[in-house]
Order: C-alpha cells, then sequence, then structure tokens
C-alpha cells in the first residue's frame, strides 16, 4: 500500500476523458443538418473545456444576444446526449494508472462542471462509475468551478483532507480552483486548450504536456 494518504481528483473533459470526439459528431451533425460546412475537428474540439455556450458559438456562428441562441444550444445538447460516450475515450495510459490507485486503495474520483444528466451517463459507459470513489457535479454546488467549492465536496466524499489531495484540469478555472481548495494542482496541458491559453501562467504546481508525463507526475507523487 502507498504511504501516500490523500486523493486524487480529475477534471473530466479534456482531462481524463477525450470527449471531444462525441462533440465534434454532435456539432457536424447539425450543421450538416442546416446547411453549413463541416468544421474541423479542432476548432470544436478547443471549445469543449468551455461548455455548451461556447461550443453552440463555434457551432453555428451566433452568441449569446442571437434570438434562437437558447433554442440552438438546447440543439447540441440533444446531439450530444445521443452521441454521449459513443467514441469519448481514456487518454492513453490513465486506465492503467487508475488501477495501480485502486490496487494501493488511492481513492481518486471527478470533479466537473459538467452537468450529472451527462456525466454519469459518460461514466458508466466507459465502466468507470464503480470505479470511481466521488463525483461531483454542478448540480450538487452552489458555486461551480473557479469556486473552489466542488473540490472541497471531492475531498470530503472521500475522506480525504483537501491539503492532501491532487487536483488535474485542463483549463484555468481548474486551477484556480485547485489552489483555492488548497490542493496540488497539475495543469493537463494536453487537454482542449484554445491558441490564445498558456498553462504556465495559470500556477499550477506542476504542467503536464501529455497523458504519459501526467502519470509520471501522479506516480511521483504518490510513492513518495
Amino acid at each position: 500500500m502507498s504511504s501516500f494518504q490523500g486523493g486524487v481528483l480529475f477534471d473530466l473533459d479534456g482531462t481524463l476523458v477525450d470527449t471531444a470526439p462525441d462533440f465534434i459528431r454532435a456539432a457536424n451533425e447539425l450543421r450538416n443538418q442546416h446547411g453549413f460546412v463541416t468544421l474541423a475537428p479542432e476548432t470544436i474540439a478547443e471549445q469543449v473545456s468551455n461548455g455548451a455556450i461556447a461550443v453552440t458559438r463555434v457551432t453555428f456562428g451566433i452568441d449569446e444576444q442571437h434570438a434562437q441562441f437558447d433554442a440552438r444550444r438546447q440543439e447540441l445538447l440533444d446531439s450530444y446526449e445521443k452521441h454521449l460516450g459513443a467514441a469519448a475515450v481514456l487518454y492513453p495510459g490513465l486506465d492503467e494508472l487508475l488501477a495501480q490507485f485502486e490496487q494501493q486503495a488511492i481513492p481518486w474520483g471527478v470533479v466537473t462542471n459538467k452537468p450529472e444528466r451527462y456525466a454519469q451517463p459518460l461514466l458508466e459507459r466507459l465502466a468507470l462509475d464503480q470505479r470511481c470513489s466521488v463525483l461531483v457535479c454542478p448540480d450538487h454546488l452552489v458555486d461551480r468551478k473557479p469556486h473552489p467549492e466542488g473540490l472541497l465536496l471531492g475531498a470530503k466524499k472521500i475522506s480525504r483532507p483537501a491539503a492532501d489531495c491532487i487536483y488535474v484540469g485542463d483549463h484555468v478555472r481548474d486551477i484556480e480552483a485547485g489552489r483555492a481548495a488548497g490542493m496540488h494542482t497539475i495543469a493537463a496541458a494536453f487537454g482542449y486548450l484554445a491558441a490564445h491559453d498558456d498553462p504556465a501562467s495559470w500556477r499550477a504546481d506542476q504542467i503536464a504536456a501529455t497523458p504519459a508525463m501526467l502519470c509520471e507526475q501522479l506516480l511521483a507523487k504518490i510513492q513518495r
């Protein structure tokens, strides 16, 4: 058993799971239905961590002031739900990493801004729901990330002090939330970053450029 006494919490989209393929299918299916050309996958993928509003903007080329924005956003969510988990996968090496956590009795979980309606079925389809010690979604909170409430709740649910936990995320709000919760933070720079994003400016304790690097960093932390 590891001497590490904490837990490891992950953001979901772009950190633990590559969910972009599902969003790409959903968005381009809608664009084709509305007579628009197919978007390059990376154009959609870089908006995934910014949420459904951002993906709606890029899918339809409209903003929140457009009269049909709410209707188009719901179309996107319905299309995404249809494709949910069809092509999403754990990032390379993370399945083995999670297995090591489990073998060493280190609890791991997910703290995400993704609503439970989508997060829970996704974990189920990836056969992670029974392995995950905690899932915290905005449905369970007053304030979502970058507020630390979700991370503090996650630590409480796995019966670990927040200061002994690690949080991994691919967005500046993840690192802000982790720092505010007093956790060790790792920026997943392989996630859904936009061209202007600079993980080095997020003030994370560590930066993982690749999933392999993330695995190395986490194993080093738990094997001390």
